[in-house]
């Protein structure tokens, strides 16, 4: 249990970084509205998942070790279903009610259609 904490932490210490490095580049770039950093990563992190869990279904070296580290890890640390909650609902208060269903709509349907890919890209 101990192995898998470890190994967990690491990982999700590796994706958020990266999700805070996304967050910067694309704050510092586009001065907008639609909250563009978190839409990103997470149809980046639905991308990235759908590999995971492709490379889990075709390859034995993909231990449980390995799921930990890339899915639970650096997934759950790079992706930010929270902040996508927390958008939505800023954006419902601010009054920006069309850019909520957009962002509410590609967010889902592109990250499913990204773990489609994603898993497609392995096979």
């Amino acid at each position: 249990m101990l192995k898998a904490i470890l190994i967990i932490w690491i990982g999700s210490g590796i994706g958020g970084v990266f999700r805070y490095l996304v967050q910067d580049l694309v704050a510092r770039h586009f001065h907008i509205t639609f909250p563009l950093g978190t839409f990103l990563i997470n149809v980046v992190g639905c991308f990235l998942i759908g590999i995971f869990f492709g490379l889990t279904e075709k390859f034995s070296w993909m231990t449980a070790e390995w799921r930990w580290f890339l899915i639970t890890g650096i997934c759950g640390g790079f992706t930010t279903f929270s902040s996508f909650s927390y958008d939505s609902i800023s954006l419902l208060r601010q009054g920006d009610y069309l850019y909520c269903a957009l962002y509410l709509i590609f967010s889902v349907g592109l990250g499913l259609l990204a773990t489609y890919l994603g898993t497609l890209t392995i096979k």
